[in-house]
């Protein structure tokens, strides 16, 4: 009993340091641009062992030297209520997980049908996840967090979530947000992005630019290769009319 109530002890004080260094680095990025993340780290890993070299881009760029373009396109295609919001667009999620509900039904109905046909083919893909998050919750989970899908990952994402809004201004937390996240295979925030598709500045990005920029979020790496996919445009050109209504901070 002393050995269970000594464990129990060490690990309750083990996950308080690590909430207590997880507010320490929400609380540096606030003025420090952050050298890494723990989804850039994770990556560079992952590329680094899988191709034996490291292709990356990565440059940091103040929030005035990007494009109010590429601002109002991620808004509008990641996150349209993000300047009003407390970081959680829980409407959103309720949405997210009634979908992720019904695409996990149909797949398990799907399942036995293929099942019982021996010439089916190869397996039914499995269900697509929507995740309803908010840029708040994205940079909450790719910051700091590992990319594992579990309750208590996603608890945690919340908390950190509430600690970004409480600690950041909203226009900090998307100028974090840009000069961090993926826009590619080892291609990472607004400049490297803009300099990797268009060579140009994040400054002098257009409107349809920014749009297509802004699309690839979800699945950078599957846009990348797809450079003229004809959903990459269609979606493109619905986010440039829906940039008019973006709100920024």
């Amino acid at each position: 009993m002393k050995a269970f109530t000594r464990w129990l002890g060490l690990a309750i004080i083990a996950a308080l340091a690590l909430q207590v260094f997880f507010l320490v680095r929400i609380a540096m990025a606030a003025t420090l641009a952050p050298q890494s993340t723990t989804f850039q780290r994770s990556e560079a890993w992952r590329i680094a062992t899988h191709k034996g070299s490291l292709a990356w881009r990565e440059q940091w760029v103040p929030y005035d030297s990007i494009s109010d373009n590429l601002k109002r396109a991620v808004i509008a295609s990641e996150d349209d209520s993000f300047v009003n919001h407390d970081g959680v667009d829980w409407e959103a999620m309720e949405k997210a997980w009634q979908k992720n509900q019904q695409a996990e039904e149909r797949a398990a109905r799907q399942a036995p049908r293929k099942a019982q046909t021996a010439n089916a083919g190869p397996p039914a893909k499995p269900p697509k996840i929507v995740g309803g998050s908010t840029i708040t919750q994205q940079l909450a989970k790719n910051l700091l967090l590992s990319g594992e899908r579990t309750l208590f990952r996603k608890g945690q994402e919340i908390v950190l979530t509430f600690a970004l809004e409480k600690m950041l201004s909203k226009q900090r937390i998307l100028e974090v947000y840009l000069n961090n996240v993926e826009w590619g295979e080892g291609v990472f925030g607004a400049e490297a992005a803009s300099q990797h598709y268009f060579r140009k500045s994040a400054s002098q990005l257009s409107a349809y630019e920014a749009a297509r920029l802004a699309v690839m979020l979800p699945r950078p790496k599957y846009f990348e290769k797809l450079a003229n996919s004809g959903y990459l445009a269609s979606r493109a050109q619905t986010i440039v009319q829906r940039m008019r209504g973006a709100e920024l901070p």
